[in-house]
């Protein structure tokens, strides 16, 4: 076929038009549901009307409203993660890679974009989905949902009613855009009956969520989450509710008002909450909005993992050695951390308190000859509490119910910053994606082997529900050995790393 040749394909609610390119069928900006603009702000996302004639898919489409980081934060690094795309409310919509519009019946690997729920897009450029859909005779799909005030606000208590805000909408769009595949994905060459999620820090937190939702039943089969399985534990989100109302200065009783308001109000307003959350103190955490526990999502992920109330599906969850470092280096006394400021950090971030960690891990990196300096021990128990311990909380529950659960330690570093930023969070992305970069990821032979080798570990689990494959080898799951997966520059399953870190959050 002819490469940019127009394609056509008849979804359920009418023709939509991609191009053949790079060896790909690629739909950009196809709509999943109702823009949710006016008297559908703050609602569940609501049924897109039909269409007639053909409707073009060449473009992606708008992406949800937010504030972006400063240009040039961290050398850079942020600009290759986040880049600037048009947004607008108008924002739901999703795009597909697939090597066929035939009836092969791929696996699907639908991804879920994280930034810590106010930042992001399911079209950024290391979310390209060409390379995993052509290594692994895949469909990929890629997504945009609400974020931040626009997606995660519950304004059903503060309004009494009259605006129903759950405080997880942005999930809500999700379960739509789940639902999108299931009833269209066959005539993009997809199997509706074998449909993987991975997604990445607040991606991974959705799919957390997604886990214990109801409405997500039988809408996915498998489950990949890096970097984030549960959003920070808080009983605050009515506080940050109100919060935000003081803020905005409008009366929680004028609807009217609050859907008149602008989006750039709006965004002034999460902006101006996310700085006073963002200090030592009662509700420090890295975001203001996260989705809330209630109507919507009935139990946390963690909690719906121990009751084994969640989705009985395959699952995948790892984390990456250094993930806080591309927190920590942003702090601006990064560089002047003593131990007082650390103790500071410390006691704002977790909760609860944890006595005696900062020595537990003291012990045991000066064990391994790994720095004990401030910055290195709040980096490794801060990224330890918001990611691996909640990972291995959910793997460990998961297979107490009996559910397969495989686990992984990304350990490559990062080349940016002089080595500074290490095995961080996000780091991973662009290897799973095979798109990473020099200046992030790093270049080379070892870095395309470790990017083939995730690519067809990640490609395997979407197909048969086990990342075990020829370039990796055997990959047990977790068990009672608590077997895990290396990745970095050889890859290899190693019994209980990082096993005294671990056991000092359990004593």
């Amino acid at each position: 076929m002819d490469e940019n040749k127009k394609a056509v394909v008849e979804t359920v609610l009418g023709k939509i038009e991609g191009r053949f390119h790079g060896g790909l069928y690629v739909f950009k900006g196809m709509p999943y549901a109702a823009p949710p603009l006016g008297e559908l702000r703050w609602e569940a996302p609501a049924a897109m009307e039909p269409w007639a004639g053909v409707r073009p898919a060449h473009e992606f489409g708008r992406i949800a409203p937010q504030t972006l980081p400063p240009e040039g934060m961290l050398g850079g690094i942020f600009d290759l993660i986040i880049t600037k795309e048009p947004q607008d409310e108008d924002c739901l919509y999703l795009n597909v890679w697939t090597p066929g519009l035939d009836t092969a019946k791929r696996p699907v690997l639908i991804w879920i974009h994280g930034g810590a729920f106010v930042i992001g897009s399911g079209s950024q450029q290391p979310y390209d989905g060409s390379v995993l859909a052509a290594r692994g005779d895949v469909v990929v799909v890629t997504l945009n949902y609400r974020l931040g005030v626009l997606g995660f606000l519950n304004l059903d208590t503060v309004t009494g009613g009259r605006i129903p805000a759950t405080g997880s909408e942005g999930l809500l769009d999700q379960i739509a855009a789940l639902r999108w595949v299931r009833d269209n994905i066959s005539a993009f060459g997809g199997d509706p009956g074998n449909i993987t999620v991975f997604g990445e820090s607040a991606g991974g937190m959705s799919i957390g969520c997604l886990l214990a939702m109801p409405q997500a039943r039988g809408l996915f089969h498998k489950a990949i989450l890096e970097s984030g399985v549960t959003m920070p534990a808080s009983d605050a989100e009515l506080r940050v509710a109100e919060g935000l109302i003081d803020v905005l200065g409008v009366d929680a009783s004028d609807v009217g008002a609050l859907r008149e308001l602008s989006v750039k109000t709006l965004l002034a307003a999460e902006m101006k909450l996310r700085v006073m959350l963002a200090h030592p103190g009662e509700l420090m955490r890295l975001t203001a909005m996260v989705p809330v526990v209630g109507k919507a999502l009935p139990l946390s992920p963690l909690d719906a993992a121990r009751e084994g109330s969640a989705a009985r599906v395959p699952l995948l969850v790892g984390t990456n050695l250094e993930e806080w470092k591309l927190f920590g280096l942003m702090d601006p006394d990064a560089g002047r951390l003593d131990e007082a400021m650390m103790a500071e950090r410390l006691t704002g971030f977790l909760r609860p308190p944890a006595p005696g960690i900062a020595q537990a891990y003291r012990d045991a990196r000066s064990k391994r000859g790994d720095s004990t300096s401030p910055f290195e021990l709040t980096s490794a128990i801060l990224g330890d509490s918001m990611f691996r311990m909640p990972a291995l909380a959910m793997v460990d529950d998961y297979q107490r119910h009996g559910v397969p659960a495989y686990n992984y330690l990304f350990a490559w570093k990062s080349p940016a910053l002089g080595g500074a930023l290490g095995a961080c969070h996000a780091l991973e992305v662009g290897f799973v994606f095979g798109t990473h970069d020099a200046l992030f990821c790093g270049s080379g032979p070892e870095a395309d082997r470790l990017s083939r080798t995730m690519q067809d570990a990640w490609i395997a689990f979407a197909r048969t529900g086990n990342p075990s494959c020829s370039g990796i080898g055997a990959w047990p799951p977790y068990g009672e050995r608590r077997l895990t997966m290396m990745l970095g520059k050889q890859c290899s399953v190693q019994e209980a790393p990082y096993e005294e870190e671990r056991l000092a959050w359990v004593r």
